[in-house]
């Protein structure tokens, strides 16, 4: 009787197990199934363009007004056609209006044919500190201007910091750095820089100034090709890498 009961329980006990298992093997199959549907859903949801999103100039397409706010002020401005559209854009050097040592913005602008202008690029870092640690202005004049499809940006100043120019234009929907010009005045000689990434090419000119011809040396350096975007460019950066890589006067 004893072993009649004992066989009974371990039947039992392995028909328990057996349900346990096989319900425990339906929920992770259908867990399985639910996170690849979840991952398909993520694919199709990374594939669509992001919305544009910008705290600071939330406003992409609208008048200048609209678009600059009523937090900055516009110090420098230029326009002229920088896309080939037969529109006049605008690139606007803005200054925060609540702390005038801030660092300060460019906008590039493109204008539409209802006379609205849309803002398609943005750089924090493009233009160096307008003050020095002293509190004086590193660059004065400053100048920016748009002639034949062309951003020109002028910073002046003889010494210390010397001469700083550079050119940006649109090569598909790319604002591209295409130019970088210095100059630098010292004791007994001044260099000049002239440098074209997309080409590769650099021309170093060091002339001395203490003789009454004053002669220069000049040399033709060619560097690896690059392609620098406009809101991830510092030209002044650009230039003082590719002068230290490549001093030969």
């Amino acid at each position: 009787m004893r072993i009649i009961i004992r066989y009974i329980l371990l039947l039992s006990i392995i028909f328990i197990n057996s349900c346990t298992k096989n319900n425990n093997t339906g929920k992770t199959s259908k867990i399985r199934k639910e996170n690849k549907v979840d991952s398909t859903i993520i694919k199709k949801t990374s594939g669509e363009q992001p919305e544009y999103k910008n705290k600071t100039f939330p406003v992409k397409e609208g008048l200048l007004s609209d678009i600059v706010g009523g937090s900055y002020a516009i110090q420098h401005e230029a326009g002229g056609d920088l896309n080939n559209d037969g529109l006049s854009d605008k690139v606007l050097v803005l200054r925060k209006k609540s702390d005038t040592l801030f660092q300060r913005t460019v906008l590039v602008l493109l204008k539409n044919k209802n006379n609205h202008f849309r803002l398609d690029k943005i750089s924090d870092i493009l233009l160096p500190d307008e003050y020095n640690e002293a509190g004086f202005k590193k660059y004065d004049p400053e100048s920016i201007s748009i002639a034949k499809g062309v951003l020109s940006v002028n910073l002046y100043n003889p010494a210390p910091y010397g001469n700083l120019f550079f050119n940006f234009k649109y090569i598909d929907k790319d604002f591209v750095l295409t130019y970088i010009e210095t100059y630098n005045a010292g004791a007994g000689s001044s260099q000049s820089l002239y440098y074209e990434p997309l080409k590769g090419k650099l021309l170093q000119e060091v002339t001395n100034t203490m003789e009454e011809n004053m002669p220069a040396e000049t040399k033709k350096i060619q560097v690896k090709k690059q392609k620098f975007l406009f809101e991830n460019s510092v030209p002044d950066d650009i230039i003082s890498k590719v002068y230290s890589e490549n001093d030969v006067l």
